[in-house]
């Protein structure tokens, strides 16, 4: 690298799993391209990253031709504080202790005359963009759902196409190139959400907009094509994904921002024959009904089909009790099935005996399925998730629709789980679904490569922060 001084870029981010997951696999990106990348959420979530993984508050590791190091800011609350319970309250609290925070970062920075160039955030921390604009730094956004979603919520937020109401709850949402149904928009926009208010939390960004130079999202090219282009007229939109793909750094993947130790599941997974796994996991955040996880065991025992299920605790401030699986159920699975708390995701999906990934259609969960050409069974709880599960479905070809969300209160019953785990396992529809698959795994593959797409809008990114980085020194 010579003997100049490293850019230096921050990473905040909103310290919830399915944020922390993509910025920090940008933050291994960016570093493995020879930037000095710091990472920084909550003290008590950098607390259960480094439980988790072998990664350490304030070390600086080699990745790349950069570097990549964890600062981790105290937020001033006990591990039990009713705070949690309300994510309105949280985030109001997390903004001033944030502020601050990246407010002394970015002085520390540049009294050790090496300043920050350029600070990124996701969503749920829109105040990031403000702190850097006060200090005259350039900032960047990560988008950390689909292009579509972004779409969905940029229509909603101008008033472009009208949306659900309470008058009109069941209007159909007309969106370049689709036409999405009541039940099928990111579903925090719709009257009857159980959670408005993240649908307030994620329109904030969208009031900040102008202040990012750039807006980064995990898609490619190829994917969302429709979207980047309509999105490109109003913003510089750059798509960088699959992020979790990182040909400059495969070796990062000891690297890893999850909350959970992974259980060891691979040599389970290596004494099974290929494509004969149904890998189950409802990510970080959805929590089943339990009547609904009776239903998913009995429709594993009578398929009879081979799977590996993340059954994981519940939050603990969620004050729920752990599931229960049906008398008899581990027994009378033994040789076909495994439970496990958590995985690790990439590893299970890109495993030969995995057939195909029964899911709540994160965006993180989606790109990784696609991206390693795995069928999908959706399974959306909320928000974003139920957008994904209709893409996933019906414009890329590569699932079965099994589960509703949670805002419409309907179980899936057993028999249903047993009809959609053998037509997704065996026969003609597993055979297009599979095909399919492949064809995006071949897609995001050439965008990740040295010249595909994303590779190359990674590359413009770091220019460009070394041209506005160095504009305002």
């Amino acid at each position: 690298m010579g003997s100049e001084a490293p850019i230096n870029v921050l990473l905040v981010s909103f310290p919830g799993q399915g944020h922390i997951n993509p910025l920090l696999r940008l933050g291994k990106c960016l570093a493995s391209r020879g930037l000095f990348v710091t990472f920084s959420t909550t003290e008590e979530t950098g607390k259960d990253m480094q439980a988790a993984n072998n990664i350490t508050q304030k070390s600086v590791t080699a990745v790349g031709d950069g570097f990549l190091k964890f600062e981790f800011f105290e937020d001033g609350l006990a591990p039990d504080d009713p705070i949690k319970k309300n994510l309105n309250d949280h985030l109001t609290h997390l903004e001033v202790v944030g502020k601050k925070f990246v407010s002394q970062m970015i002085k520390k920075h540049a009294e050790a005359n090496n300043p920050i160039s350029c600070i990124i955030n996701n969503p749920f921390f829109p105040w990031v963009s403000d702190v850097a604009a006060e200090h005259g730094i350039p900032s960047v956004l990560l988008w950390v759902q689909s292009c579509a979603v972004f779409t969905a919520y940029y229509h909603y937020f101008h008033k472009l196409v009208p949306f659900p109401s309470h008058s009109e709850p069941f209007i159909d949402v007309q969106l370049p190139s689709i036409v999405l149904k009541y039940n099928e928009i990111p579903d925090f926009l719709h009257p009857s959400s159980p959670f408005p208010f993240l649908g307030t939390v994620i329109l904030e960004q969208f009031k900040n907009l102008s202040k990012p130079f750039c807006i980064l999202v995990d898609s490619f090219d190829e994917l969302e094509k429709d979207y980047i282009d309509y999105l490109s007229k109003y913003f510089l939109i750059r798509s960088v994904g699959p992020l979790f793909k990182n040909p400059k750094a495969p070796l990062t993947n000891t690297i890893r921002g999850d909350f959970y130790k992974s259980d060891d599941c691979i040599e389970w997974l290596n004494s099974k024959p290929p494509s004969s796994v149904v890998y189950i996991s409802f990510g970080s955040i959805a929590y089943l009904p339990q009547e609904q996880v009776v239903e998913i065991a009995f429709g594993l025992v009578n398929s009879k089909v081979s799977f590996l299920w993340v059954l994981k605790p519940p939050p603990k401030e969620w004050n729920v009790q752990p599931h229960v699986l049906p008398n008899g159920f581990l027994e009378e699975t033994s040789d076909k099935g495994k439970v496990v708390q958590w995985s690790p995701q990439e590893q299970v999906l890109a495993h030969p005996s995995v057939t195909c990934f029964l899911t709540h259609c994160g965006w993180n969960s989606s790109m990784e399925t696609l991206t390693l050409g795995v069928p999908v069974l959706t399974f959306p709880a909320w928000g974003d998730q139920v957008t994904n599960a209709k893409y996933l479905v019906d414009v890329l070809g590569v699932g079965i629709r099994l589960g509703y969300s949670q805002a419409e209160n309907k179980s899936v019953t057993r028999d249903e789980v047993k009809k959609c785990l053998l037509e997704a396992t065996v026969g003609s529809k597993a055979e297009d679904l599979k095909k399919n698959a492949l064809r995006w795994k071949k897609a995001a593959e050439a965008a990740v490569v040295i010249g595909g797409s994303s590779d190359r809008n990674l590359d413009a990114l770091v220019e460009d922060i070394k041209k506005r980085g160095n504009l305002k020194i």
